[in-house]
């Protein structure tokens, strides 16, 4: 059965079944036992879409992680408390399966239905619905940035620009249909294919839809290394969009440098550093590439380009190369790189 779900003027087609089987989100709630399952759900499943199991005890028996939710099998947690890898049993298409409660879930996907399609922007495949819970289902990825940043230690400006433009068209769709990001970072840009050369963002459970053409927030919401120096030192409203820039500006620092910014072990000092907004650039990065992380950085919200001015940019209409003359220095032992926070960075938060 096909309805379409809205927010606003747009509308995302959603396809909404109902299951009676659901595994229980509180974990106060008594859970039913599951029988074992001693073989892949399905035989014709190809090796790479059975079951992994995870053993619960030194020694003890291997136990598969698996539930069936409609037509699609959940196995093991990936990134968060409630995101699955997840297999459609009859097309064996995989595919990542966040899971709400019912009470609210309507109101955290409300972002995926004021946005129109975008190559850039993940989307709803599909939603099961069951009595506590919404299996929100969508295309699998390939891996997030944030990872892929930590593993590469730098990007070539060239390879920085393909991915960036990316991530700021992708922006500048949110803000032109009237949706702020707040919690911008690496990690919510995921690829979406194995090649990792498309990117999209994903996670627009932590955007704010905004009412008309103000983008006045008065909430601090953010992650500590992206968030803005006026998100910090304001006590009354601040321009959403333009926060959201200045964590694109992060993004694209620690993308091209290895590190963030604005880095330190203790909060205090961190947040000193950010109300300044005092930071150093590489001599080895080219001007231009230097200029546009400068646009992004900028102390005064009002100074800072908007998200499609940056499309415009020379770095990015250039492919970002740099001069051919110009090498990035070696690494020292006391550059912070990005730091690993595991699978999930949700204690980042402010």
């Amino acid at each position: 059965m096909s309805v379409n779900m809205q927010s606003g003027p747009y509308t995302l087609p959603l396809r909404l079944k109902r299951v009676d089987f659901e595994e229980p989100l509180d974990g106060d709630a008594p859970k039913r036992k599951r029988p074992r399952l001693s073989q892949p759900p399905s035989p014709g499943l190809a090796p790479c879409l059975r079951l992994r199991t995870q053993s619960l005890s030194a020694g003890g028996p291997e136990q598969p992680c698996a539930s069936r939710i409609g037509p699609y099998i959940l196995l093991e947690m990936t990134e968060g408390t409630h995101t699955h890898r997840a297999v459609h049993s009859v097309t064996e298409k995989e595919y990542t399966c966040k899971v709400f409660s019912m009470s609210k879930y309507q109101q955290l996907i409300a972002p995926y239905a004021r946005l129109q399609p975008h190559d850039n922007v993940s989307h709803i495949a599909e939603v099961v619905t069951g009595e506590r819970s919404a299996y929100v289902f969508f295309e699998r990825n390939y891996g997030d940035m944030h990872s892929y940043v930590r593993t590469c230690k730098r990007l070539a400006e060239d390879e920085a620009a393909h991915l960036f433009g990316q991530m700021a068209r992708a922006v500048a769709h949110c803000h032109e249909r009237g949706v702020v990001l707040r919690d911008l970072k690496l990690r919510k840009f995921v690829f979406a294919d194995q090649q990792r050369t498309k990117l999209v963002l994903q996670d627009l459970e932590d955007s704010c839809i905004l009412k008309g053409e103000d983008d006045s927030l008065t909430d601090k919401h953010g992650c500590p290394a992206y968030v803005g120096p006026e998100i910090l030192n304001s006590r009354h409203s601040y321009s959403g969009k333009a926060a959201d820039v200045w964590s694109l500006g992060v993004v694209l620092y620690t993308m091209l440098v290895g590190r963030y910014p604005f880095q330190d072990a203790e909060p205090a000092a961190l947040f000193g550093k950010i109300r300044r907004g005092v930071f150093t650039v590489p001599d080895s990065l080219s001007p231009r590439a230097k200029c546009l992380v400068r646009c992004m950085l900028r102390r005064t919200p009002s100074e800072r380009l908007e998200a499609a001015e940056i499309l415009l940019h020379p770095w990015l209409s250039s492919g970002g190369m740099a001069p051919t003359d110009t090498h990035l220095a070696p690494r020292s032992h006391t550059d912070q790189v990005v730091p690993d926070f595991g699978g999930n960075d949700s204690e980042d938060l402010l």
